[in-house]
């Protein structure tokens, strides 16, 4: 995920040097990449709503604690409560409660790839509500990660008997378009908080998304909680969800948003990885085509806009 809550005040000056900042990005990937694996593993002990109303409230809770404790937490202005109601609602909330729900039916890598497609869906929302022009290099881009969905699901490479695995691809191609969507809402709205402002409260808004979600769709599964599942939830609300989000921020400060952007997609390439080498999943070539294909799309998306970024996901 890039900036959560939009584009930076102009004449802040970076947290960190260059050479941290990259040093910080490399973490961020190996945290989220890994993560895709971890997300998979802790569904065994975690109902799907449940593991999502956790995670994103130990975020939040995390932040909070964080932020007053450096005298940093501040109270949003009212202009913008608006977009952070839209970011954490359909941007954080909506996007995780469909990645943990569809999920349970998804091999882990092919999950992360299908919710790093992000990128591709802003592009024809920018063109439909925010009248950008279709330019050659995202036109490219488009085409590219569209052929990579083509490949995931073409009938020799997806299971098209199975309901549960077809109903869990569109659901984590619906998360994708949750965070594009978040993306062009805000892509014009001109901020007066920083993000750092905004972040505890997006994550606020989006726990409590996520806990409504949770009772409502609660089926009676009770929580497993042993060492397994408690690292599992505590790696992803304060590591994988609070202290990287801290971290990208920090990072867009410092180093180009193109920059950042194109790094993010070490994230579902790591994530497909791992998730072999961890999770013992299939490296079909049908995966590996899709995978080179999709991301070369979002990597031709973000080139295209060099002055900022398209946005990319959080695990």
């Amino acid at each position: 995920m890039t900036d959560p809550a939009g584009p930076l005040p102009d004449g802040r000056q970076p947290a960190h040097s260059p050479a941290a900042a990259y040093g910080l990005l490399a973490a961020v990937v190996c945290i989220w990449g890994i993560n895709w694996p971890f997300m998979k593993m802790g569904l065994e002990w975690l109902p799907a709503f449940w593991f999502n109303a956790l995670r994103l409230g130990l975020g939040a809770a995390t932040l909070f604690v964080l932020l007053a404790a450096l005298r940093r937490l501040r109270v949003p202005r009212r202009h913008d409560w608006p977009m952070i109601a839209v970011v954490g609602t359909i941007q954080i909330g909506l996007f995780m409660a469909l990645v943990h729900w569809g999920l349970q039916y998804v091999p882990a890598g092919r999950a992360a790839l299908l919710a790093y497609t992000t990128p591709i869906w802003v592009v024809p929302g920018a063109m439909l509500f925010l009248g950008e022009r279709l330019t050659v290099l995202r036109a490219l881009g488009l085409l590219a990660g569209l052929s990579g969905l083509a490949v995931l699901f073409n009938p020799l490479s997806l299971d098209w008997t199975d309901g549960q695995v077809v109903k869990g691809n569109l659901i984590l191609l619906g998360a994708a378009l949750c965070w594009a969507t978040g993306i062009v809402f805000v892509k014009r709205h001109v901020w007066r908080c920083t993000a750092l402002d905004a972040v505890p409260w997006q994550l606020l808004i989006a726990a409590t998304i996520g806990l409504a979600i949770a009772l409502a769709a609660d089926d009676g599964r009770a929580i497993d909680w042993n060492v397994r599942s408690i690292l599992i939830l505590l790696y992803n609300g304060s590591l994988a969800t609070a202290l990287t989000v801290w971290a990208v921020i920090s990072i867009n400060l410092a180093l180009p948003a193109v920059t950042t952007s194109l790094a993010m997609l070490g994230v579902p390439a790591g994530g497909l990885l791992l998730s072999v080498l961890i999770l013992g999943e299939s490296l079909t070539h049908s995966l590996l085509l899709g995978l080179v294909l999709i991301v070369g799309g979002v990597a031709t998306v973000a080139w295209s806009d060099r002055r900022g970024t398209l946005g990319t996901t959080v695990t």
